[in-house]
């Protein structure tokens, strides 16, 4: 197990110097930040001045070398718009990322999982059915016409939850938190179901198939000669022997609602990652941009790597044939 933790951990580090040396690469070619830092009036003087103050006239190696040498301690260096630190900016909106991620996370799942039980179980019955046809119109529909119609129906038309914003927070040291208030906990409720919509359609198709693959299955036809309730059955035997793929897309899927949760800030005015870096491809805020798909790509790693050693926890199968393959070595 330490082993194939080292590996993966040694297979992140490679993924991340890519994925930096891309952003990087990609982000020195959408714009000059000088042009956008000084006016009109600013001489070829200033600007040249500028540019070297900024490091911006280092050959490329040497600027991406700075770059990965002061990411390992944290400094992301500063922002071009803001003339503030990008850590501070990041730790500043990665609450509110975080906190929308999850609750949309924890939707998805607490939906998704039991409708796909139910649809699979009950697969000819007309709520299935309804079940399955509201699925396919929801996550057939854009995020943002999702979030309007939201807005639409809930701020505009009955005025029950508010249309833009965080609501209240409350600090807890350098974390800031609206789960804690109530203003907060309704200014999360239709970004979160925006942002869940895809996902619980997702994990309520992929457990409705699995339910009906592992229903067919011999143990589950032993299990029912033995007398066993439907209930432990379907509980205890056939979701069990779906929560490998569920978790392999549920792992993905986080990653994928930090990476995509942009949309959804946008429509909400949600003060998080998302937002920020819309503002810093306005200005070509080179470094912004480059530490959000790192920050991006790092949680992406660390949610595989979780996923995977979720998977010696559920599929004994696993642990089986790795020490099998190590005692053949």
């Amino acid at each position: 197990m330490l082993a194939y933790v080292i590996q993966r951990l040694l297979q992140a580090v490679g993924v991340m110097l890519a994925v930096g040396l891309i952003a990087f690469a990609m982000f020195n070619y959408i714009g000059d930040p000088v042009n956008n830092m000084v006016g009109q009036e600013a001489s070829q003087a200033d600007r040249a001045e500028l540019r070297q103050q900024l490091g911006l006239n280092a050959p490329f190696p040497m600027q991406f070398a700075r770059f990965v040498a002061n990411a390992l301690s944290g400094d992301f260096g500063m922002s071009l718009r803001m003339q503030r630190p990008v850590a501070h900016l990041i730790a500043e909106r990665l609450p509110a990322t975080l906190e929308l991620v999850f609750a949309s996370a924890i939707l998805a799942l607490a939906f998704g999982v039991p409708l796909g039980v139910f649809t699979g179980i009950k697969r000819h019955s007309w709520v299935s059915r309804v079940i399955l046809t509201v699925s396919l119109v929801g996550v057939s529909l854009p995020t943002f016409v999702i979030g309007i119609l939201l807005i639409y129906v809930f701020a505009v038309l009955l005025g029950m939850l508010p249309s833009f914003g965080r609501g209240e927070v409350v600090k807890l040291g350098w974390w800031s938190t609206g789960l804690l208030t109530k203003a907060g906990w309704l200014a999360i409720v239709m970004p979160a179901i925006t942002l869940s919509l895809f996902q619980t359609t997702l994990i309520l198709r992929l457990v409705r198939a699995e339910m009906l693959e592992v229903m067919r299955t011999d143990f589950i036809k032993f299990a029912r000669a033995r007398g066993l309730p439907e209930r432990a059955i379907n509980f205890g035997h056939a979701l069990k022997n779906t929560l490998v793929p569920v978790i392999t897309i549920v792992g993905l899927n986080i990653g994928g609602l930090i990476a995509f949760s942009i949309i959804t800030e946008t429509v909400f005015q949600w003060p998080g990652l998302g937002a920020l870096f819309i503002q810093a491809v306005q200005f070509a805020d080179v470094p912004v941009m480059a530490a959000y798909l790192v920050l991006v790509a790092a949680m992406f790693v660390l949610v595989n790597l979780a996923v995977d050693l979720l998977y010696y926890l559920v599929d004994p199968r696993l642990r089986g044939e790795r020490a099998v393959a190590g005692g053949g070595h």
